[in-house]
């Protein structure tokens, strides 16, 4: 079964229910979309897509921000045989082109927020033939056409297309933190894997509400929706200026009655200090459904997952592991049951085999450090027309993640820092998700990042970033004597007040800190 099946599955079983439902904070609005409606909109755009001549393996970006639109288009894509290429909306107009240029897309959908990008960008690049704006614009700008209105008048019927579990499916983008990003290419067989293995994660049923809240372009919280897909679960999106605001957040789990939120590290931060200052009241809200948070898409305090489980102790906890080149998240996860093994991000996934490895690709012995390997179903197909980097990434079906990590006694995996990130200081290595942790047990600190500074004598030294919260004050003799316990190699030698800047996804942009700092 293709993951389009799926679609097509819900809308026979359970068609006049909600499938998705789309609130706006900006507009303040409250949209719904049905199963038969989202498969029978993903069937016309499909159908349009071939009417205009996109062949099976043809390549159609989209750029558009969240909206009710984005996922019927994103299965029309599918449906039709193309390849859909999901453009971050933050990159760059350089970078946008780049991407086009590299995954030689043919088809652009966007939103009209981007119109004067995509009218400078199709002017340096002819050989996208195809601009459909999506939404209900009043009119679409010269360049291009409105997906909606020609899509009204295609069939709502299946397409016909011939395709298979290993057809390609999809491109999503690496981050760009070293240069330019790379494509990264998943066939349909991925992306079902992806829906299955969060499903068993997460045990999924028809009377869950999955809350979306991040960026559908990107591999995390979609497809950790994707484990709706097999039981015909409903999912909200939420999206806005307002969409990360505790109260924003609790008050649509309260009245969506949403039972399994996946949220990023500073969501979770800025929620539990709203309510230890009182600014938020728990009895305020309808919670008592929400059975499931989950985070992931970077190291976990275990400091901030006691302080979530002090303040909701009913409500079960997972930590999810993955990357786009893996399909996304999920290819480890700690386990709801498991989370006394606070700090880890737990055992593979059934399919998946895990290794830590020394240098030379050989395993390392419990305990000790090397950099993780992953393979399984949701292993990516390799990076699209980068042979070089494909080569350097995947060895005998292993892909090597550049992450850092041990394993304890008990078979359970520790994260222990990117293997880019790795501070050397006289010859020792520092990890700086370590210090990290340490410094998040600061009663002042909302966020922190450690980053190698230069030093004439050491090589390098750590420096830490710290955030404080709102309302806190501290000196950087404070901080520095916070510190003093670790080991001394370890300890910060200068800190700085600023602001952390994340991805959309909540990773920390330790490039822009380094360019800044270092």
């Amino acid at each position: 079964m293709l993951i389009g099946d799926m679609l097509s599955r819900n809308a026979d079983l359970f068609g006049n229910q909600v499938s998705l439902v789309d609130i706006d904070t900006d507009t303040q609005s409250r949209l719904e979309l049905t199963w038969n409606e989202f498969d029978e909109q993903a069937n016309r755009f499909a159908n349009l897509l071939q009417q205009s001549g996109v062949k099976k393996g043809n390549k159609v970006a989209i750029l558009l921000g969240n909206c009710l639109e984005w996922l019927p288009i994103y299965f029309g894509i599918l449906k039709s045989g193309a390849v859909a290429v999901c453009l971050n909306t933050l990159f760059t107009e350089d970078e946008i082109k780049h991407c086009l240029e590299l995954s030689k897309t043919c088809v652009l959908v966007f939103g009209s927020e981007f119109t004067d990008c995509v009218r400078n960008i199709c002017r340096r690049l002819p050989k996208i033939r195809l601009r459909f704006l999506a939404g209900k614009p009043n009119l679409p700008p010269p360049f291009a056409e409105s997906a909606e209105r020609l899509a009204a008048s295609c069939s709502a019927k299946p397409p016909s297309s011939e395709l298979e579990e290993d057809d390609e499916a999809a491109i999503y983008f690496s981050s760009g933190t070293t240069g330019f990003p790379k494509a990264i290419l998943l066939t349909h067989r991925n992306l079902v894997a992806t829906c299955r293995t969060e499903q068993h994660n997460h045990h999924q049923t028809k009377a869950d509400n999955f809350l979306c809240i991040p960026p559908l372009y990107h591999t995390g919280a979609k497809m950790h929706w994707f484990g709706n897909l097999p039981v015909g679960a409903k999912a909200v999106l939420l999206h806005g200026n307002k969409k990360n605001r505790p109260q924003q957040i609790l008050q649509t789990i309260s009245d969506e009655q949403v039972t399994i939120v996946w949220l990023l590290v500073p969501w979770v931060q800025d929620i539990l200090d709203s309510i230890e200052r009182g600014d938020v009241k728990l009895k305020d809200y309808s919670l008592t459904q929400w059975r499931l948070l989950h985070m992931g898409a970077q190291p976990i305090p275990p400091e901030l997952i006691r302080r979530w489980r002090k303040n909701f102790p009913c409500q079960l906890y997972d930590t999810s592991y993955g990357l786009t080149e893996a399909s996304g998240p999920g290819c480890i996860h700690l386990g709801i049951e498991n989370v006394h093994k606070a700090g880890a991000i737990g055992k593979p996934s059934p399919g998946w085999d895990v290794r830590i490895v020394d240098n030379a690709g050989a395993p390392v012995s419990p305990g000790e450090r090397g950099e993780l390997v992953i393979k399984g179903p949701g292993v990516m197909k390799g990076y699209f027309n980068d042979p070089q980097a494909t080569d350097s990434a995947l060895k005998n079906g292993w892909l090597f993640t550049g992450d850092i990590a041990r394993m304890d006694e008990d078979g359970f995996i520790y994260l222990v820092d990117r293997k880019k990130d790795i501070i050397i200081r006289s010859g020792e290595n520092i990890y700086p998700v370590q210090i990290e942790d340490f410094l998040h047990e600061h009663p002042a600190v909302a966020d922190v990042a450690v980053i190698g500074l230069p030093d004439r004598y050491k090589g390098e030294v750590a420096g830490a970033i710290v955030e404080l919260k709102p309302g806190c004050s501290c000196s950087e003799e404070e901080i520095l004597g916070f510190c003093s316990c670790l080991p001394r190699y370890k300890q910060p030698v200068k800190v700085f007040f600023d602001k952390v800047p994340r991805s959309p996804v909540g990773k920390i942009k330790k490039q822009l800190l380094r360019k800044k700092y270092y």
